[in-house]
């Protein structure tokens, strides 16, 4: 009697599975870190800015054709499309501030790094720290 699985294979036309055993890799690749230049993080920040920039005056020559299409309308609808588009103007130019925070962050790192930190700990019990204070007290005159 026939496997279930042969009869199957036979329908189907399979071809007996060939087996063939595989070879393990043994080697690592090492992919190579991008380095962080800081001529890119300058020409990044500058390109940002420049976008920021471009969408603020874009956005404030907008600002300024809904303004008069609402005025000569009256409809209650374009006075909130000037309304968004004023918010997102402003938040436009927030992004502009957040940005230039960043970058002040960014280049302020490397000179507020602690260079030399000197704090004394005292790992004990407090009974030990008071036999220690103790011992101190009683080498005073």
């Amino acid at each position: 009697m026939k496997d279930v699985a042969n009869v199957i294979d036979e329908a189907l036309g399979v071809i007996d599975p060939v087996e063939k055993e595989l070879s393990v890799a043994t080697h690592k690749t090492v992919v190579p870190r991008p380095t962080e230049n800081l001529e890119d993080i300058d020409a990044d920040y500058k390109y940002q800015r420049e976008n920021f920039y471009n969408l603020i005056e874009r956005g404030s020559d907008a600002i300024e054709g809904i303004l008069e299409i609402a005025k000569e309308s009256d409809h209650p609808r374009t006075y909130e499309v000037a309304g968004n588009l004023i918010k997102q103007v402003a938040e436009v130019a927030e992004k502009l501030g957040d940005l230039q925070e960043k970058m002040k962050r960014l280049k302020e790192v490397p000179n507020t790094a602690p260079k030399n930190v000197t704090n004394a700990l005292f790992v004990g019990s407090t009974a030990e720290l008071q036999r220690v204070l103790k011992g101190k007290s009683d080498d005073r005159p």
